[in-house]
Parts: C-alpha cells; structure tokens; sequence
C-alpha cells in the first residue's frame, strides 16, 4: 500500500518540471539567480509533508492576534496549518514562520470559480501568488471549499465543485505554482460508506458517486490528496447506541473482523472504508488527508475535557508512533480540529460546536496534551493577552426569580452571546436558577466589551461586580482585547450605541 507515496512524488516532480518551464517562458526579468532560488524552493515542496498540524479557525467575536496565534503554533511545534479561507492579515503573519499552509476558499465563492477561468485567476494572484512572493508564506494546499456536499446544502455545490476545482488548479499552472501549490476539497465521511459495518465493503454513496469519482479522477491526475474530515465524536452523539468505547483509541469490547483485518476503534474503520471505496474504483494509490479529527469539551453530554484529551492523546500517541491504520501502515497525514474555541460559530449541528478548540478563546489549554513536537512535549499558551477589567455582570441580589422580565431578558442575552456551556450535562449543568440567569448576562457583558450599557437589563435586575461568579468547571470569563487602542474607541463608542438602542426596544417592546 506504500505505492500512493511513490505515485504522489512522480506527480509532484512532473508538475515541477511543467513549473520550470513556464517559468523560463514567463519569468525572463528574474534572472538566473532568482528563478535559481525560486526552483530550489518548489523543489524543496514536492517532498511529502511530515508533522501534526491544526486547524484555525476564526469566528469568534474576539479573535486573538494573528501574530499571537502564529507565535503560539510556533512555540507547540505545529508544522501545518489549515485555513478556512485566505485572510491576507492571517497568511502575513504566517509569512517566514516555516508554517505550511492549506488556504480555504469558502462555499459561496463556488459559484463564481466554477464559471470564470479569470476569477479564479484573480482569486489565485489574489490569494496565493502574492503571500508566496511577497510574503515567502509557504502554501502548499487550497481547499476548494469545505464539505460543499453536506446534505444541508441541499446539492447546490454537487455540480460545481469539480469545475471549480478545475478553474482553480488551471490558475495554479498558469501563475507557476502548480508544482508547489496543490488543491483539494475538504469532504465530510458521509460522502462515503459502507454497505454492512465492515470497511471492505466501502464505496461511495449512490447518490453522489459519479460526482466523486470525477473529482477523485481529477486529484489523482493532478498529484492532489483526497482530503476528508473525520469526527468518532459526531458518531457518538449521533447514535445513542454507539459503543463509547469504539470511539476512543484504548482498545473496544466492539472491535470489527474484517478478514484478517482488525478494528479496534472507528476511526480506523471510517479511514479505511474509504481506501476501500478509492481502492475499489481504480484510486487505490490516492494519498489521503485528515483534514479535521478533534473532539469538543462543552455543549454536550459526551463533550468534556476528560474525554477531549483521552481521544486527542490516543490519537497523537498514534501520530507520534507513526502508527498508521490496517489498510494504511504509514504515518496518517492529519490536521487537529481545532486549535482555540470559537464563540461565533454557527450552533445548528449542536452547542459543542463552539468548544472543539484545545485553547479556550483566550489561547489558555484546556487539557495537558503530549504532541511530540517540542522540548516542553504540549500544548504552550498564548503570551502577552490582554484582558479586560477584573468584573462581571450578574444577577442582582435584590432582584426576584419571579420577575416577569427575567425569562426574556435571559432569551435576548443569550440570543446575541454565547450561553453553549448551559444546559444537561455541560460545563455549567450543576448552576442553581440565579447562577444561570447570570451566567447569560455575564456572557452578553463580555461580549460587549463590559460596556456599562450592557449590563442594564429591565428592572433592575442585574448589576456589575468584582467578585468572581465562577463555580467549579463554570467559567465565568472575562473578555480579552482583541482591537487596537485606535479601533477599540471607535467601536466601543458604536457598540455602547448598539447595546443601549437594543436593550431601549427590548425593556419597551
């Protein structure tokens, strides 16, 4: 099964030599000695990537620095890191780091890089061509969106993810960066499955498999990875009666026989169903990346940090080992989901979805994690963060539970924060009815960058304080400084508006 890695490197050395050329044609003003230095640089990049890497991910309403996150990946050891799009004040800090990076190129832009040849070219000069020259960022992938095949989407990205892909890699050959810069598309494990529980009998889904195996066909003829995000965490919460155990990587009561094949865990099984489907169909040497595996710690009767760290450590002990899967010896190629919790994601999949980070939003670890990429062997926090006052906003002493206004304002708080680590079996499970009441105006305060405004809820019923409310493993936090002085005037002076207006129409509505 070591003949993909050969496949992969013949591909790579072709496209380098198709670079060199256009180069020679395109590039005469560089001269000997900088297109010398440019060959060396490509070549250096065909050589299959190595390390543990990591996704970032940034909406949240107070994102940390970029060049705080890049020191931070520095100091753990990341080698990669993949994007969910190419925010040029992003890739400028990961200029010279010696960071790899995958770039992303969001859903919505499927549509206009499917039917223009020149947008995508524009969007590569754009995105890529520059923070390569200018920058020296060293991209190696651009994920043609992220799981455009999702049911959610209802097939609208069916038909045109592969043109886009096509557009994209077209764009790629044309700026000389085909032989360095590869594309790919990130594809949820539902595209593939099984017909019993066994993972030799894996195909791709009926429905889709004439689309799949035109892009599988494209990444192969291009020397491009299947990419595909695997998550044992939504196997588990998606079926009640999903063997905990075979969700971890400490061997299960429910291993699966699958010829002389053994699987002790779902990963393994997930993985290798899709060598079975890629195998099956002609593809069986097709080089396979992890695009995301994590686990979330909050939101979630199975989402906690004891759980995050048993399924990560189990996971990075694998990696460390070099321990691949039964169908795949080698060392598994994969990218951590995801580095820091992000407040602002969208919650309709679940309430964990906010908390998948191995750092809370403010680049502290949740959990000891061994990595194996360090002296100091984990997770190292984020330096220099600037936090906000000492103080929090919470339910008034003399305020009544019975308050007509407490069930609403509660509603509205939580409707524009975050109140995710509330409810059954979360963080915050074991508050008493006043706890939870402040915990959501506490978060809205916060999110609000502690603006007096903000803490202003109809009669009376909340009030600022310097004690603080945290219980146990409930977190009351407190917001950091994400703006720089000049930005953080304006924008407090805006939001002190916006909250004043909002909560003006809530206590009179």
């Amino acid at each position: 099964m070591q003949r993909y890695e050969e496949r992969h490197q013949e591909l790579a050395i072709f496209d380098l030599l198709l670079s060199i050329l256009i180069l020679m044609a395109s590039h005469e003003s560089l001269g000997f000695g900088g297109l010398l230095v440019l060959l060396l640089h490509m070549a250096l990049s065909i050589s299959p990537a190595s390390g543990i890497g990591v996704n970032w991910g940034t909406q949240s309403t107070h994102p940390l620095p970029p060049s705080t996150i890049v020191r931070m990946l520095k100091d753990i050891g990341f080698q990669k890191v993949k994007l969910f799009d190419a925010d040029a004040t992003t890739l400028k800090a990961l200029g010279k780091s010696g960071i790899q990076v995958m770039v992303g190129i969001p859903n919505d832009l499927l549509p206009t890089l499917a039917n223009s040849v020149q947008a995508a070219q524009d969007w590569v000069a754009q995105n890529v061509s520059s923070h390569v020259s200018s920058n020296a960022v060293d991209i190696r992938y651009v994920a043609v969106g992220n799981e455009p095949f999702l049911g959610a989407y209802n097939g609208s990205y069916i038909g045109l993810t592969l043109p886009a892909l096509e557009n994209v890699q077209s764009a790629l050959i044309k700026a000389g960066l085909a032989g360095q810069v590869k594309v790919t598309v990130p594809l949820n494990a539902d595209v593939y499955q099984s017909s019993t529980n066994l993972p030799s009998h894996g195909d791709f889904r009926s429905d889709i498999r004439q689309p799949m195996l035109q892009i599988v066909k494209f990444l192969n003829d291009n020397g491009a990875p299947f990419t595909v995000n695997i998550y044992p965490f939504i196997s588990l919460h998606n079926d009640a009666n999903f063997p905990i155990d075979f969700a971890f990587f400490d061997g299960s009561s429910s291993a699966i026989n699958d010829g002389d094949r053994v699987y002790e865990n779902v990963f393994d099984a997930n993985h290798d169903t899709l060598v079975w489907a890629l195998q099956k169909n002609g593809y069986g040497n097709l080089s396979i990346i992890v695009g995301e595996i994590g686990w979330p710690t909050d939101g979630d009767k199975n989402a906690n940090p004891k759980y995050a760290q048993q399924f990560n450590q189990g996971f990075m002990s694998r990696v460390i080992a070099g321990k691949g899967t039964p169908m795949r010896s080698g060392p598994v190629d994969a990218y951590l989901f995801s580095l820091i919790d992000e407040d602002a994601k969208s919650i309709q999949p679940g309430n964990f979805e906010r908390h998948w980070g191995l750092f809370y939003f403010d680049g502290q670890p949740k959990y000891p994690l061994r990595l194996g990429t360090t002296s100091s062997n984990g997770l190292v926090p984020a330096t220099d963060v600037r936090y906000m006052a000492k103080k929090w906003c919470v339910m008034s002493p003399s305020a009544n539970l019975d308050d007509p206004q407490v069930g609403p304002s509660v509603s509205y708080a939580c409707s524009h924060a975050d109140c995710t680590s509330l409810g059954y079996a979360t963080s915050c499970a074991n508050l008493d009815p006043r706890g939870n009441i402040s915990y959501a105006f506490n978060n809205y305060y916060q999110i609000f960058n502690q603006l007096d405004s903000a803490c202003m809820f109809p009669n009376n019923l909340s009030v600022v304080t310097d004690i603080d409310p945290s219980v146990g493993d409930c977190r009351f936090s407190i917001m950091i400084q994400s703006l720089p002085a000049a930005q953080g005037t304006a924008s407090s002076l805006r939001l002190n508006v916006l909250v004043f207006v909002s909560l003006l129409v809530f206590t009179l509505s």
